[in-house]
């Protein structure tokens, strides 16, 4: 026995629904209304379940918008982190988790060596917020210093910061990784210091804050990036053995293959 396919909607009711950008409604009305007639619903019953279905359409297209936007480079969840396993305390794991440091426009700092969850944590958060509304923007440092870099190069330097700022939350990992030059550190703290109780940012680095010096070549301006920072700033240090490694060993060790 087949199914049998609704009657289409009237012509003005699906160009009605065509200019309204109402796409959910559109598809899903000839259906409906074949089981509303079935099942006697009533007019509010049928209507809300139209707006109900719109809207959870709506969401879960703005969803996967900003997450096309938010640049992440891999997919974490927070749900796969093992924080048994991890050497940040529960209660600072779940607080992160509520997000609420990002609706109070405060900072996460994520330190410690590679490999002990710094980056798959900081996905993981930037991915709950887009589920959760948030505009979320991830980069690595090199990667936004770049950007800055070529606002300098057209003068669009303050553009290029105000477009950033757009976003609840900007996530710059590997922070670090490679020393700046001076003019690179400028921007750098030229972006923090415009973010300041604006906005949330969520910094990942191998490197402790003393040792900042290290890839900031003025201390003048490590010092006066690292106030503004970590004025409303939840720090985490994360330690132990590399997850990475970790699993490497689990699988036979780092040896390599050979036919």
């Amino acid at each position: 026995m087949t199914a049998t396919t609704p009657p289409p909607l009237p012509a003005d009711l699906n160009e009605g629904l065509k200019r309204l950008k109402m796409a959910a409604m559109r598809r899903l009305a000839p259906e409906l209304l074949v089981t509303a007639k079935t099942q006697r619903w009533k007019p509010e019953e049928f209507l809300r379940t139209l707006i109900e279905a719109e809207i959870a359409s709506r969401d879960e297209s703005n969803v996967r918008t900003r997450m096309r936007q938010a640049a992440f480079p891999v997919t974490k969840t927070l749900a796969e982190f093992d924080v048994a396993a991890s050497s940040i305390p529960a209660a600072t794991f779940d607080y992160l988790s509520s997000l609420e440091w990002i609706r109070a426009a405060e900072n996460v700092c994520m330190i410690g060596p590679a490999g002990t969850g710094k980056s798959h944590t900081l996905i993981a958060l930037g991915i709950a917020g887009v589920e959760a509304g948030h505009r979320v923007r991830y980069f690595t440092a090199a990667d936004l210093v770049e950007t800055l870099y070529r606002g300098l190069a057209d003068n669009s330097v303050g553009k290029v910061i105000d477009n950033l700022l757009r976003n609840d939350l900007i996530l710059v990992d590997e922070l670090g990784f490679a020393p700046l030059d001076d003019t690179g550190a400028q921007l750098l703290f030229r972006f923090v210091a415009a973010a300041y109780e604006r906005r949330s940012l969520g910094i990942g680095s191998h490197w402790p804050f003393e040792s900042w010096g290290r890839f900031l070549p003025e201390h003048t301006t490590a010092v006066s990036m690292l106030d503004r920072l970590l004025h409303h700033c939840h720090t985490v240090v994360t330690d132990g053995d590399s997850y990475r490694m970790r699993q490497a060993r689990a699988n036979g060790g780092t040896r390599l293959k050979t036919n």
